[in-house]
């Protein structure tokens, strides 16, 4: 079962729960700011329940249309504590600008989705109603505006409609997703990262480096050693009986390298490799 018919279920069983009880339900998971701190769970029970039908209906028709295509992009676990946390960007609002008064229904959760649906698929079309195609971008604008307007108008007359916390829902989404594609620093750093022209001579080894990195710069060095060494043996070839004492301990510590690994090196043996190395950069 995925998340959506989960959240869907829940509400509709709440609602059911709440014509049983005449309405007691709803006062107890209101969310009521003048009741914190005693009761903080309301944060979170306010957005599984409903004013009327007509309410849920509406909320659970655009949470059809736009949760399950995000649910199937993000997975079960995060859609569903990105809901909540878009019902809790409602809580946030109401808090700012109402202050008073009880929030009740999962508007704020889901103009929370439909933001983040409209962020990724902006020009997808859908049939408001089953009938009016229209783009979601449109329809996502024209709910916005509709609910910043009745609310500056609510807040001023003095009515107590929570238009304010649909508007949180939306901004928590916003943050959210804005949040979630910035690169890491890791990402950061790689872009940012100078690379080495092909043309560079190897790097001398510093020793503070991690053992996988130590090898990947050892590994590069006898590489570029070996082709300096095989362009210059092809330029001018030389007598074997002319290699200096050093060429030849270098040949015997990167065949060693070769055979062993690094670590088979002797404390003299990585000063003749790093003596080498720098030689090679200064060149």
């Amino acid at each position: 079962m995925s998340a959506v018919q989960v959240l869907i279920g829940i509400c509709v069983a709440m609602l059911f729960l709440q014509a049983v009880l005449v309405d007691k339900l709803a006062t107890v998971l209101a969310f009521d700011p003048t009741a914190l701190p005693d009761h903080w769970w309301t944060a979170f029970t306010y957005m599984f329940a409903h004013v009327a039908l007509w309410h849920l209906i509406a909320n659970m028709y655009c949470l059809y249309l736009f949760g399950p295509r995000l649910e199937q992009a993000w997975g079960y676990r995060k859609f569903t504590w990105f809901y909540v946390l878009c019902g809790l960007g409602g809580v946030a609002f109401q808090m700012l600008f109402i202050r008073s008064g009880l929030l009740l229904g999962a508007s704020a959760a889901v103009f929370g989705v439909m933001t983040a649906y409209v962020m990724q698929w902006p020009d997808d079309e859908i049939y408001l109603l089953f009938v009016l195609p229209i783009r979601v971008r449109t329809l996502a604008v024209a709910l916005i505006v509709f609910n910043l307007v009745m609310g500056i108008m609510a807040t001023t007359s003095g009515t107590n409609i929570t238009y304010f916390a649909h508007l949180g829902g939306v901004i928590a989404a916003y943050l959210y997703m804005r949040m979630s594609v910035s690169p890491g620093i890791e990402q950061v750093r790689q872009r940012v990262a100078e690379l080495p022209d092909a043309d560079e001579p190897p790097r001398a080894i510093p020793r503070n480096l991690p053992r996988r990195e130590r090898v990947d710069e050892v590994d590069d060095i006898v590489a570029k050693s070996k082709a300096i060494a095989s362009k210059r043996a092809t330029a001018a070839p030389q007598p074997s009986a002319q290699r200096s004492p050093k060429a030849d301990e270098l040949d015997r510590v990167l065949d060693k390298i070769s055979r062993h690994g690094l670590e088979s090196l002797s404390k003299d043996e990585r000063k003749i490799l790093e003596e080498m190395s720098k030689r090679l950069r200064d060149q």
